[in-house]
């Protein structure tokens, strides 16, 4: 959702507060899709600091799908985002090119709400997600969730250092 600024920007002091809803249904990080299953409205404040100074606050809670890194089974993984963004608009796009944040939720006096969502989201995104601590992950070798049965596989790893001496004993066998 798009929310224009120049009405806030005309006036120090202004304030509104508004309650929109997320508009993404999936949500894509480093090339992957993933479902939001659970969303609350979110609760966004835009204030005018005076100066062209904007203080933007936004409070929502998600629920994404997430597969277990291990088992690739569904982890449903809450997120409570409550946050706040100080924006310059005086800033150049350049100068804005040049800080860590680079606001890509503001495109002139256009905040992009569900841009700055996920900017947070991608913030709070865990590295690694387990179903459970001790889960056992998929066989290797026939791709079995060995959470939910075992398998008869030859799950042995060997180090890669001994296979130079692997090789003489096949050698041996042969004869």
């Amino acid at each position: 959702m798009q929310i224009h600024l120049s009405e806030i920007l005309s006036k120090e002091g202004k304030s509104i507060e508004k309650e929109i809803e997320f508009g993404q249904e999936n949500f894509k990080v480093a090339g992957q899709d993933y479902k939001i299953v659970k969303r609350k409205p979110i609760k966004l404040t835009i204030s005018n600091q005076g100066n062209q100074e904007l203080l933007i606050s936004a409070k929502t809670d998600l629920a994404v799908a997430i597969p277990c890194s291990r088992c690739l089974k569904d982890v449903i993984t809450e997120f409570c985002l409550d946050f706040f963004r100080e924006v310059d608009m005086k800033m150049s796009q350049e100068e804005k090119g040049e800080q860590i944040d680079e606001n890509n939720y503001i495109a002139g006096y256009e905040l992009d709400v569900d841009a700055l969502i996920a900017d947070e989201l991608v913030l709070q995104w865990p590295m690694k997600v387990l179903c459970k601590e001790d889960c056992k992950g998929i066989c290797p070798v026939c791709g079995k969730n060995l959470n939910e049965q075992e398998c008869e596989c030859d799950r042995t790893v060997l180090d890669p250092r001994m296979a130079a001496f692997l090789d003489i004993f096949d050698q041996f066998k042969e004869v």
